[in-house]
């Protein structure tokens, strides 16, 4: 079991690093791409809009969704960071964890946390690093995580 996991991502990609100790260097476990966030809304979207009828009369009118398909996208990459750090926590494969995301994703990531897996967060930084190999990484981080 790895002490600490530190995610690294953005909306577009994404790392698992592990941690022995404290003061240890960073080992990438796993790498995630979302390569469907870099495509442009009309790209994601289905070209025809939800249809209601007007309350009084025989109208009809498309309604305006609440979130844009590229933000949908996004949301369902952040859900799926969380549900690997939710199976990490339950199969007991670290004891705490460091979150490091750009601004966007981290709140993304953070409506998605239950309790029991932020209570295992040591750290956030929302900055996104995801360009950095794992010692520059590791230099940008607390020296004790």
């Amino acid at each position: 079991m790895s002490k600490f996991w530190i995610l690294c991502a953005n909306t577009t990609r994404g790392a698992l690093f592990s941690a022995d100790s404290a003061i240890g260097p960073l080992t990438q476990l796993e790498a995630f791409e979302n390569p469907d966030a870099r495509l442009k809304d009309s790209e994601l979207a289905d070209d025809r809009q939800a249809r209601v009828y007007d309350s009084k009369g025989q109208g009809r009118h498309a309604v305006e969704p609440d979130t844009s398909p590229k933000e949908r996208e996004q949301l369902r990459f952040a859900h799926e960071l969380v549900q690997m750090l939710e199976k990490g926590r339950v199969d007991h494969a670290f004891e705490k964890l460091v979150l490091v995301a750009a601004p966007g994703l981290l709140g993304m990531l953070r409506d998605n946390l239950h309790a029991p897996l932020k209570a295992t967060i040591l750290h956030e930084l929302d900055k996104d690093y995801t360009m950095l190999d794992p010692q520059a990484l590791r230099a940008r981080l607390p020296e004790r995580l």
